[in-house]
């Protein structure tokens, strides 16, 4: 895991300086949910960075999340989709790095605009249908915040796919327990979420988003259950803002960028391992 842990230090270093060189941004999720996506994008998913919208016969990830475009951007320019350079463009004016992906840049990787919370897990489901229409074994991906199961059209998704047996889906949910105006049991608390999605009609796994070997196995666990009638849930636990040890625990770096003085901070915890952009 080793080669997979020094790629998250790189991402985290990447993440902390984008949202500090344009003071805005939503650092804390992005933090949270980079071990997941480095596991996803170096290790488990069949991609190529040669990228097309069909994406035939290979995998598709659809994050629906969209306001973690740090990470996002991130892991796909370390994974080669477009130039690592470009990330120092994030959220300026004309760039195709907007503070939420949008496929109307035209930027590789991006295949839904995701600023409104919500959508994704339809999105991904229409994907996943499209490759059992077309008998393409691809997996497809989709990664959601737990704030924003607070959005009705998720259960109405939930519902869908258990109806048609949309099995070559693993939809992942970040379980940091934040969210914008505070703690997701104090905005609008989720109760049981195993509960649930099992009631939903959901094959649903847990594991902790911040350590990658038990990522590697949850991830092999679920394209185990692939193909065997049911759409797969992942619950994953994780620390908004895991790395930065002031960033950790709290719902205030959701969508605040760090100082000068606190990015110096941010980055003394953080090895550059592929070099900075």
């Amino acid at each position: 895991m080793q080669n997979l842990t020094e790629i998250a230090s790189q991402v985290r270093r990447d993440i902390v300086r984008m949202v500090h060189g344009v003071q805005s941004g939503h650092p804390g999720g992005s933090l949270g949910c980079t071990d997941f996506l480095v596991n996803l994008y170096f290790s488990e998913m069949n991609h190529n960075p040669d990228f097309d919208m069909d994406g035939k016969g290979q995998d598709l990830f659809f994050l629906s999340n969209g306001h973690i475009s740090p990470l996002f951007y991130s892991v796909l320019a370390r994974s080669g989709y477009f130039p690592v350079s470009e990330l120092a463009t994030f959220r300026k004016l004309n760039t195709r790095l907007q503070g939420h992906p949008a496929t109307h840049e035209h930027l590789p990787g991006v295949r839904i605009a995701s600023g409104s919370l919500g959508q994704g897990l339809s999105v991904a489901i229409g994907a996943a249908l499209t490759k059992k229409l077309n008998q393409d074994a691809s997996i497809v991906y989709s990664l959601h915040g737990d704030g924003e199961l607070q959005e009705g059209q998720n259960w109405e998704a939930m519902m869908f796919a258990a109806h048609h047996k949309v099995d070559n889906l693993i939809a992942t949910v970040d379980m940091n327990g934040q969210q914008i105006d505070g703690s997701t049991n104090h905005v609008m608390s989720l109760g049981n979420l195993k509960a649930k999605w099992l009631a939903f009609g959901w094959e649903v796994l847990e594991m902790d988003g911040n350590q990658m070997d038990e990522i590697t196995a949850t991830l092999k666990k679920a394209k185990a259950l692939l193909g065997m009638g049911k759409p797969i849930c992942i619950l994953m636990k994780t620390e908004m803002g895991k790395g930065v040890d002031f960033m950790e625990g709290s719902h205030e770096w959701h969508g605040i960028a760090p100082s000068d003085d606190q990015l110096a901070a941010a980055l003394a915890q953080l090895p550059e391992t592929l070099g900075d952009y």
